[in-house]
């Protein structure tokens, strides 16, 4: 590799110090390193830390200076470039991040003599239908999470896998993940860890109003929908600004949503496009998890 574009969490970095050291050490070793934090179109307030237009062409891949979420992010808004992505964690977590500023160095020399590994990582498509019409559509890396929306009550819905009734769930919410988002939001209403280069569907309600507290694991072709109920285990004690019928929300990735009422449908299916992740790390998976018990 010799052609690299940086993005940064301007959060973690915010006098971009380490993304100076990662294009310095890059640049004299002869490699071409573009980095967002010094494209003037590039800092907007949205919260966004890469723009897919601002992407050079003969990019061979993309650092990621952040942690998990803003690997995540990079990936999602970057998907189309088909470019792999590699994570420098300056975050917390770092599940996805092959590296940190420690060992950066030793990283990129494996980067620059083509000694390196890619993961090929699933995504979800999910889509949101009210009546016939479809209202809403984006990917996630992660997961897609349906749950209340500031309200403190539980939810109903009805869960369909390729058209066949499954359950009928009264909860928080429910989380549809990909393997790779097994180590987030997942993990902690109590799903499984799963090797992240798995490819399949997993759904985890949110603090079920049950006894029964299962993950349940699909194929990767099949389709999971998810239908809106409305919440009458609830409805009798809402009052005031509470009576309304969008304090549902679905989420994808923790950055993009849109308000969901009774009756909508939420079909989630894998998608055709996939995140790469460059793995130079000697660390096994298994270490990995390990290391963050």
């Amino acid at each position: 590799m010799k052609y690299f574009y940086i993005v940064t969490n301007r959060f973690k970095d915010p006098d971009g110090v380490n993304t100076r050291k990662i294009a310095h050490f890059l640049r004299s070793k002869g490699a071409e390193c573009v980095c967002q934090i010094e494209q003037e179109k590039a800092f907007n307030k949205t919260g966004s830390y890469s723009d897919v237009r601002l992407v050079p062409n003969n990019t061979e891949c993309v650092i990621v200076l952040g942690g998990d979420g803003t690997l995540i992010q990079a990936s999602r808004e970057l998907s189309e470039k088909d470019i792999p992505f590699i994570g420098v964690n300056i975050g917390t977590l770092g599940y996805l991040t092959d590296t940190d500023m420690s060992s950066f160095e030793e990283t990129l020399e494996s980067l620059l003599r083509d000694d390196y590994e890619i993961d090929r990582r699933m995504m979800l498509d999910g889509c949101i239908y009210r009546g016939e019409e479809r209202i809403f559509s984006d990917m996630a890396l992660n997961d897609v999470v349906i749950n209340r929306n500031g309200a403190l009550r539980i939810i109903d819905f009805d869960i369909y896998v390729n058209g066949e009734y499954l359950n009928t769930y009264s909860a928080d919410g429910v989380i549809v993940s990909t393997a790779t988002g097994s180590t987030a939001y997942s993990l902690s209403a109590g799903g499984p860890i799963i090797q992240p280069t798995a490819r399949l569907i997993m759904v985890t309600p949110i603090c079920p109003h049950s006894l029964n507290q299962r993950s349940i694991i699909f194929a990767a072709d099949d389709e999971i929908m998810i239908e809106m109920k409305d919440n009458k285990s609830s409805s009798g004690r809402m009052t005031g600004s509470l009576k309304n019928d969008s304090a549902r929300v679905a989420t994808f990735d923790g950055e993009s949503f849109c308000e969901v009422v009774t009756g909508d449908r939420i079909v989630i299916t894998q998608s055709e496009r996939i995140s790469r992740f460059v793995k130079t790390s000697r660390i096994s998976f298994l270490e990995r998890i390990r290391n963050k018990m």
